[in-house]
């Protein structure tokens, strides 16, 4: 399957904007980030959440901070 070559990492799987994921800056840039929004809030993701996400991206790419928000 080509669909982990053609994910962007830095897109959010759900709506396809920018996911601001520092730990994928970090991976492009090679500069250090901060820790990311997402590391602090993954323990809170709901399963209804994760469940949305596309079986073939799930893992790959971070759900921005808009879709995150929104609940189940």
């Amino acid at each position: 399957m080509g669909n982990s070559a053609s994910l962007d990492a830095s897109r959010c799987p759900l709506c396809g904007e920018a996911n601001r994921c520092a730990m994928e800056v970090e991976r492009e840039t090679g500069q250090k980030q901060p820790p990311c929004w997402c590391m602090a809030a993954a323990f809170s993701f709901s399963p209804e959440l994760l469940a949305r996400v596309p079986q073939e991206k799930r893992g790959l790419a971070c759900v921005c901070a808009r879709c995150a928000a929104i609940t189940g």
